[in-house]
């Protein structure tokens, strides 16, 4: 499995962003992306210049757009323009199902952003009759996005919804519109690809965020593997706790990775780092954590947990706050 980096939710001239395509990947170069998905307002056309842009600078870059409504950002990823202009504020799903039959995927972006006036349908208001078909939500939103108000109810809101037993991926979006040396810090989405030789392409980039193979963070990348019975999984992957016996346990292995990108804002030296476990049932355990040295182990039981993920807590910008935080694995059959 490789790790690469991606921004997946950005603009350019072709709707309301101020760097064009070029501007922009050269930017994502310097800051030690390996992709973006181009997702302008209700166009797909920048993608005209895409090709050459990425021979130019070996950044990847990922057909998208942008459904920007009157009750709601919708992105998808993986699929030519689809449409959005007759969907009502009831019939999402009709929109959903034109791009899964293309074989694309959606997000809803910055659920909890303020709406009009401020941001023309910025907050999501559509009825959402089936959570299954939302594939992942951009929980963390802009620069800077752990110090985001607007952030909270989106990690609550994903939380609970694991908790129902949905599966969504969480993801970052910077809805990067222009470029300046004054930005705040961005965070990162590192997109677990199962092909690691050459440019990561677009079927590649949508499993990985259906599939949610995906660590979030302002720089460590979180690596987290689980045994149980004979069988390791990774995250995204389901454990079928039946198969691996009655009495079953399970063990977790961690590192917390330093990052090698430019744009990081956290250093491998920061004091007071700490791993936590999460899971449906609550905290599991909180543990200090050195980057790059410390592999955490931990043996636990799969009784009554749907779901696990990692979150790395630490200090940025003179707050204690979360660093990064995995997707989950998920448990099937475990008894409650």
């Amino acid at each position: 499995m490789k790790w690469l980096p991606f921004e997946l939710h950005t603009h350019t001239p072709h709707s309301d962003g101020t760097h064009t395509l070029l501007e922009m990947c050269r930017k994502a170069k310097e800051l030690g992306l390996s992709g973006i998905a181009l997702t302008d307002h209700n166009t797909t056309s920048g993608m005209v210049d895409a090709a050459s842009v990425t021979e130019e600078t070996g950044i990847a870059v990922i057909p998208g757009l942008e459904w920007t409504t009157f009750y709601g950002h919708m992105l998808t990823l993986g699929v030519p323009y689809s449409e959005w202009r007759d969907l009502g504020p009831t019939d999402i799903h009709k929109g959903i199902d034109r791009v899964h039959e293309q074989g694309g995927i959606v997000g809803i972006a910055h659920p909890f952003s303020l709406g009009s006036p401020i941001c023309t349908g910025c907050h999501w208001e559509y009825a959402v009759q089936d959570w299954n078909q939302i594939d992942y939500m951009e929980v963390w939103h802009e620069t800077l996005p752990p110090m985001r108000n607007h952030n909270a109810p989106a990690f609550e809101t994903w939380t609970r919804l694991l908790n129902e037993g949905y599966r969504i991926s969480g993801t970052a979006g910077r809805d990067w519109h222009r470029t300046s040396d004054e930005d705040d810090p961005p965070a990162f989405t590192y997109l677990g690809l199962k092909h690691e030789n050459g440019l990561p392409g677009t079927e590649d980039v949508v499993d990985a965020i259906r599939s949610g193979r995906i660590c979030v963070s302002m720089g460590s990348l979180l690596e987290l593997q689980i045994t149980c019975g004979e069988d390791r999984y990774g995250l995204g992957e389901v454990i079928d706790v039946k198969s691996a016996g009655a009495e079953a346990s399970c063990e977790l292995k961690l590192q917390v990775i330093p990052s090698a990108h430019p744009g990081s804002q956290t250093g491998s030296n920061d004091p007071g780092r700490i791993i936590i476990i999460e899971t449906n049932a609550g905290e599991m355990l909180r543990r200090p954590v050195n980057e790059g040295t410390d592999e955490i182990r931990y043996s636990f039981s799969p009784e009554g947990l749907k779901w696990m993920r990692i979150r790395l807590s630490g200090m940025l910008n003179g707050a204690l706050t979360t660093l990064a935080f995995t997707n989950p694995i998920y448990f099937e059959g475990a008894a409650s």
